[in-house]
Formats: structure tokens, C-alpha cells, sequence
């Protein structure tokens, strides 16, 4: 290796990203590392893009130490991949730090800051970065329009959407890339007769990705026939039969996931893990939890997300105790499918739901010994299971913990400690909860309410009104989109 030319190398490591054989490419990233001085730009892109598929953080941010010793860190290509790598990772702030240190930005790094707020579900921020490429007169790209009609679509924003649609219409940029962009927001925002009309419009340049999203939403919207003469009319293959699977959880549609459920055993498609898994979400969310655990049963290559929906399933349902059975069948005889930390939020919420307090305790230590990386939202889902069995010291105590392990308290953990303390009559803790909880979230209603139980539950008369009479009305937070697109 030392002796090759490092663009042939580096070609190789890129091949191997781009055909997801990320621990391939990350030990030949370690061999080159070792035997060659001259890495570069091209060297480090295809390895962060490797970083960001595999498990433990650590590595990525190795990877960036390296770079900032080797002076490559400052480059767009290096920027932009560091970018997408702590996207991926969940670490959002040190995507932006990344995006803003870049002095010269181009197109491909706007993209990417686009899609890491898309990404971590903020479609406001989205938009808010789509404003400011225009202030700068940043040509985009396809993909840029295709993440706003996205960000659009989370929003339910018809108006700013159809505002995207012309845009489109009047540059003159290709239907065949952001038609399906297009179909998906029209039929989740319920105009699913435009979305009809779009998919016309393209004749003979359909592809199967569009048709599987002209099915999805159709069946979203209740257009079945329309969904089943596209079906008919293409090679059946599991995306769509998946994608339709994926509509008929959202609807709790049952008379119609079975019948796609009969055409996916007809065509052979019982083998397909992620349509099994989507086929049992879809009974769990009918509330067919039998028909669930027989579709798990007959998945022959049980993944890490098969295993999570059958727990999540019978969490959801009442069922803890079966949650917590098959959780622990899981570590036995998963075939090496080890439990992550969704696999952990679900065993946890089936325990609180059942008041299952040593079961939950259990899983909770664990997943700590596991070293599996917990989040607020694990945190917040022991604490309420704490809180049911009158523990409230030791509620403190693992929040103390939280804390030192860096876990920055969210409001979810916020109105867990609050509920914690009203369930417990802690008046001085629930009044501490209740005041951070209020500075992260001040136009929160829900929060207003909490905090009304919370003093309605420890006894407290009209005194307590007044730190409540400040609040009279809120609007949900409305992002102004007037000048959006002029």
C-alpha cells in the first residue's frame, strides 16, 4: 500500500464507502494511517463518510483530530463531510460549528446543512437556511428544492409548498428529480388530486421510487383503487408493497394491510426483513398484536428493529411483562442481535406502563453496563417509572448522575421530575422542576397544565393562581414564511 499512488488509494477507499463496506474502509483508513505520510483531502472524506455509518462517536472525532494536525480541516470537501458525519451522529451543534466555520461555502455544503436540520426533525430551521442561500443568491440545486418541498411537507405547509412548486415550474428544473418530492408533500398535506395530476403529467418518466410514493400516498388518502392499478401495472418488488405497508400504519388501516399482506406471501416476499417489520409495526398499530407476533415468528433474519417493534408492540398494548420476556429472549437467542438504545426506550416504556419497577430497574442497569448510549428520553422514561413506586430520593440521585455523565437536562426530564414530584407531594422539587421547565418551553401550553396539577395535587389554594395568571394564551410557535420565496 505504501508504495501505490495515494489518488489510487484513495479511489479504492471511496469505492469502499460508496458500497457500504464501512469497517472495510475504516481498517484500510488505519493501514494508510500507518504506512503512508502524504493522506489528503480525498483520503479523509471517504473515511468520515465511513465514521458516520459506524457506532462510536469517538472515532469520528479522532478522525477530526487527525485532520486539524495535518492542517486538512479547513477545506470545503473536509468541512462538509465533517458536517454530514456529526449530523449522523446525532451531534447537531458541532454539524452548524462545522458549516459556519467554512469561510466559502458552496452549493453541496448548503445541501448538506439542509438536511442535517431535516435530518434532527427541525423543518423550521430548514427553511430558515433555504432563506438565506436565496439572500445570497446561492444557485441550488435539486436537491436543495427537493429538501424544502420536505421540510414543507413536515410542516403541512400547503401554501409555502405549492410557492416551491412554482419556483420548479418556472426555473425549468427537471420534474424527474423533485416529482416525487412533489407527490410526497401533496399527498401528506391531503391534496392528493394534485399529487395525482403530477404523476400523470410525467408519462413514460416514472420511476419505481415515484410509483411507490404515488402508492404510499394514495393509500394515505384513502385512493385505493388508484393505489392498485399502479400496483398492477408495475413489477411488484418490495419498496412499494413496503411503502404502502408504511401508509396503512398511519391510517391503522387493517382491511387493507391485509390484502397487501396476502399479495406480499403471493409474490414471495416473506423473506424481505424490513417489509416483515413494517408489515408487523402495522398490525401492532391495528391493534392485531397476534397477527404481530405471528409475522415476528415467521421473519427468518430477525434484525435489531424486528426485535424493538415486537417489544415496542406489546409495550404499547398493556403488555409489559411480554415486552420484557421477549427482551430478555432477545440477549439469548437473537442470533447475535444485540438490543440498542430504541430497544432499551421500548422495554423501559412497557415497564412504566405496566408499573413493572424491578423489571424496568433492570434494564435500565443494564443498558449502563452495556454501555449503551442513553439519552434524555431514556432518563425521562426511568424517572416516571421511579416515580411510581415513591422513590423520589433516588429520582435525584440519577438525575445528579445525568448530569456529571454530561446529559443536559431536556424538558421532557423537566416534566418527568415535575410529574415525579406531584405523584410524591415534593412541593420544593416541584417548584425548582416547574421553573426550568418554563424557561426551556414559555409558550408550551401543556406545561401550564402540569404545573396547575402539580399544585392542585399538593393540596395548594388560590395562593398559587397568581404564578399561573401571566399566562393567558399561546399560539403555537408560527415561523414567518411571508417572504420566504420572493
Amino acid at each position: 500500500m505504501s508504495e501505490r499512488n495515494i489518488s489510487s488509494v484513495n479511489s479504492l477507499l471511496n469505492s469502499l464507502t460508496r458500497n457500504a463496506h464501512f469497517q472495510a474502509s475504516w481498517d484500510m483508513f488505519r493501514r494508510m494511517h500507518r504506512v503512508r505520510s502524504d493522506l489528503n483531502s480525498y483520503t479523509f472524506t471517504p473515511t468520515l463518510g465511513a465514521c458516520s455509518a459506524l457506532p462510536n462517536p469517538l472515532r469520528g472525532r479522532q478522525v477530526h483530530a487527525l485532520m486539524i494536525k495535518l492542517g486538512l480541516d479547513g477545506e470545503v470537501i473536509t468541512k462538509t463531510a465533517l458536517m454530514n458525519m456529526y449530523s449522523k451522529y446525532g451531534l447537531l451543534d458541532d454539524s452548524v460549528l462545522a458549516f459556519e466555520e467554512i469561510r466559502f461555502k458552496d452549493v453541496v455544503t448548503w445541501n448538506a446543512m439542509l438536511s442535517s436540520f431535516l435530518r434532527h426533525d427541525l423543518p423550521f430551521k430548514a427553511l430558515d437556511v433555504f432563506k438565506e442561500m436565496r439572500e445570497q443568491r446561492v444557485e441550488f440545486s435539486e436537491f436543495s428544492l427537493c429538501s424544502v418541498v420536505k421540510a414543507c411537507a413536515l410542516l403541512s405547509a400547503y401554501k409555502q409548498g405549492k410557492q416551491v412548486h412554482g419556483l420548479v415550474t418556472v426555473m425549468g428544473r427537471d420534474l424527474v428529480v423533485l416529482g416525487t418530492a412533489l407527490i410526497d408533500f401533496y399527498s401528506r398535506v391531503g391534496h392528493i388530486g394534485e399529487a395525482i395530476k403530477i404523476y400523470r403529467g410525467m408519462s413514460g418518466r416514472k420511476d419505481d421510487i415515484m410509483c411507490n410514493s404515488m402508492i404510499s400516498g394514495c393509500i394515505r388518502n384513502k385512493k385505493y383503487d388508484f393505489a392498485m392499478s399502479i400496483m398492477s401495472s408495475m413489477r411488484p418488488n418490495a419498496i412499494a408493497l413496503t411503502s404502502a405497508l408504511s401508509a396503512c400504519s398511519e391510517n391503522s388501516d387493517l382491511w387493507i394491510g391485509k390484502q397487501i399482506h396476502g399479495v406480499t406471501i403471493r409474490q414471495g416476499f416473506t423473506y424481505d426483513t424490513q417489509l416483515c417489520n413494517v408489515m408487523l409495526d402495522m398490525y401492532a398499530k391495528c391493534g392485531k398484536i397476534s397477527s404481530g407476533r405471528l409475522v415476528f415468528e415467521g421473519i427468518p433474519r430477525k434484525d435489531v428493529v424486528s426485535w424493538t417493534s415486537m417489544i415496542d408492540a406489546y409495550g404499547s398494548h398493556g403488555h409489559g411483562l411480554e415486552a420484557f420476556m421477549l427482551f430478555k429472549k432477545m440477549g439469548g437467542e437473537g442470533n447475535g442481535v444485540l438490543p440498542n438504545s430504541v430497544t432499551y426506550l421500548s422495554v423501559l416504556s412497557a415497564c412504566a406502563h405496566a408499573d413493572m419497577v424491578e423489571e424496568g430497574c433492570e434494564c435500565f442497569v443494564t443498558a449502563q453496563e452495556d454501555s449503551v448510549d442513553l439519552g434524555p428520553e431514556h432518563y425521562a422514561c426511568f424517572i416516571d417509572l421511579l416515580s411510581r413506586s415513591g422513590r423520589t430520593d433516588e429520582i435525584w440521585r440519577l438525575f445528579d448522575d445525568m448530569v456529571k455523565d454530561g446529559i443536559k437536562p431536556t424538558a421532557e426530564i423537566w416534566t418527568a421530575l415535575l410529574n415525579a414530584c406531584r405523584i410524591n407531594h415534593d412541593v420544593v422539587r416541584g417548584e425548582l422542576s416547574a421553573n426550568h421547565l418554563l424557561e426551556l418551553e414559555p409558550n408550551n401550553p401543556g406545561h401550564y397544565i402540569a404545573l396547575s396539577n402539580f399544585y392542585a395535587a399538593i393540596g395548594a389554594g388560590n395562593e398559587h393562581h397568581g404564578s399561573l395568571a401571566f399566562f393567558v394564551s399561546t399560539e403555537e410557535h408560527e415561523h414567518n414564511w411571508t417572504h420566504l420565496l420572493n
